[in-house]
């Protein structure tokens, strides 16, 4: 009972971190945001901040992990809505590009994290997308959907086109009319690994 006790501590410790972090991240930026402002926002000390998380970084990529999960989660109901496995792909994709669109995931997934973290295609989290994207593009190689391109090629490249499409939004002065010209640029461009029928 008492190490629950004290499991549960922890969890409610890293929470309380995550959310003022999330928050400050969203509204100053990473660079903005002291670790004082945050921990006293939390209503705790630096050392909980070390001890749970390293420094300053690791808080950021705790919550980079909790986006990026959220984003999934987003992604598969659109996916799953989807008629055929080919159009759930270009949902979910263009459902990512979409969200480059929201203010708390440009600044702290597209601007924030990758200025201080490196580049997102080698974060943690993306290593299991792009297993399962791979999976779906050989699936649609398989039944005949796509052309016979190399699945793990294709993979790379269609995620590396929503990746610097959401970048490009994010950056952008006018973020609404780059994800219209991004949106449109990648389904087309997409289109072309389609088989012909």
């Amino acid at each position: 009972m008492i190490a629950r006790t004290r499991a549960q501590m922890v969890e409610e410790t890293r929470a309380k971190l995550i959310q003022a972090a999330r928050k400050a991240f969203a509204s100053r930026g990473y660079a903005a945001s002291s670790m004082d402002d945050l921990t006293a926002e939390a209503g705790l000390t630096r050392g909980a901040l070390y001890h749970n998380f390293g420094d300053k970084k690791g808080l950021l990529q705790a919550v980079i992990d909790q986006i990026d999960a959220e984003m999934l989660a987003r992604m598969r109901v659109v996916q799953e809505k989807a008629e055929t496995p080919w159009l759930g792909l270009m949902a979910e994709s263009l459902a990512y590009i979409e969200m480059a669109l929201e203010p708390e995931i440009q600044r702290i997934m597209l601007l924030d994290g990758p200025a201080v973290l490196g580049d997102p295609a080698k974060w943690p989290n993306q290593t299991a997308c792009l297993r399962r994207i791979e999976k779906t593009v050989q699936a649609l190689i398989d039944e005949g959907t796509l052309k016979q391109v190399d699945a793990k090629a294709a993979t790379w490249l269609l995620n590396g086109a929503v990746l610097n499409a959401a970048l490009w939004i994010a950056a952008a002065d006018d973020p609404k009319t780059v994800f219209s010209k991004a949106a449109d640029a990648f389904q087309h461009m997409a289109s072309g690994l389609l088989a012909e029928r």
